[in-house]
Parts: structure tokens; sequence; C-alpha cells
């Protein structure tokens, strides 16, 4: 008897400990992360808005991570305030391939044809660079100047154009973006506190 009494404590000791540190686990889960220190210099106040993975027949392509300041981000007024978009790649790219497929995506999310598009495909293939497996791209969308860019938290250079800036980040961002449930994670919380 005296060893199955000793069994039951040990046992309800264990599932309190457990479920005490569940708890505290939990609380762990909700520190706040900090942004990285190229989007804080950017991004004032930044704090991650939302976070997804976009994956092409079922291949994780990259994970995305949306930063906004302590505006937040509106769909409706989308140029009132800065943010960062950071994509981690799991798969490499070459520069040349980011950048005509931004182009493709950004003519499907219906930017003006009128935009000048070639212009903006030797921008991006001047800024951007190849990317490996674990390279991030960082997109800082400043308003009524443009975009700055980033490989691994190292500046790459400026698009000062305010219409390349919307078309660019409207390709995750507008309602018609070619990935709905990326969107949707990314902007999960970018509403303003």
């Amino acid at each position: 008897m005296p060893i199955r009494l000793l069994s039951v404590s040990l046992l309800t000791m264990l599932t309190v400990h457990s479920a005490s540190a569940s708890s505290s686990s939990n609380d762990a889960l909700e520190t706040r992360i900090v942004a990285p220190l190229h989007i804080q210099r950017a991004v004032p106040d930044a704090r991650l808005a939302g976070q997804g993975s976009f994956r092409w027949f079922g291949l994780l392509v990259y994970d995305a991570q949306f930063w906004v300041g302590p505006q937040g981000y509106q769909a409706s007024a989308p140029d009132m305030a800065p943010f960062a978009l950071d994509l981690h790649y799991a798969r490499s790219f070459d520069s040349d391939s980011i950048a005509e497929t931004s182009i493709e995506e950004m003519k499907k999310v219906g930017t003006p044809g009128d935009a000048p598009y070639d212009r903006w495909l030797l921008q991006m293939k001047g800024v951007f660079k190849n990317v490996v497996k674990g390279t991030h791209i960082t997109g800082i969308f400043l308003p009524n100047y443009g975009a700055r860019f980033f490989l691994d938290g190292k500046a790459l250079g400026d698009i000062a154009d305010p219409q390349f800036s919307h078309a660019f980040f409207s390709i995750w961002l507008s309602p018609k973006t070619s990935a709905p449930a990326l969107r949707k994670k990314l902007i999960a919380d970018a509403e303003q506190r």
C-alpha cells in the first residue's frame, strides 16, 4: 500500500509540475520578438505583425515576417507609415529571377499598365543579389520615398520611387495577391495599437 501511495503522490507532483511548466512556456511564447537592428532603424518601435510561409507546389520557397511600427498597417491607407517585409529563403535563386518574378507579380495584382516596368526591372536587377538557402532579403517601405533593401541585414540599395514601392509590396499585401493565405497571416496583427 505505501508503494502505491508513493506512486500516486509522484504522479500528482509530476502532473502539477508539468502543468506549471506548460503555463510558463506559454508565457515565454508571449514574449515580444525583437526586430533585427536594420529593421529597428527604419521602422521605429517595430513589432512583428505576422508571419507565414510561401510554398510553390508544396515546396517551401521562403518564410516571411511583416514588421510594422506604432501606426501599424492599414490596407485602406497603405502609404501611411514605414514597414518591413523580411523574406528568409529556403532555396537558391538568382537575382534576375527574383526581379523578373516580382514584375510578373506586380502585373497580376493590378499595377497600372503604364507603370515603368522596364525601368523597375533594371533597378531591381541592379539592387538585388543572388540568394541561397538561409539568406534574408528585407524590403523596407518608406512613405513618399520608395523602398530600401537589405541582404542579411546589410544595405543593398534604394529604389527611390513611391509608385514602385507601392507596387512591389502589393505583391504580398494587396487583396489581389496570388498568395492570399500568406497575406492573411502577415497582416494578422498589423493594425495600429
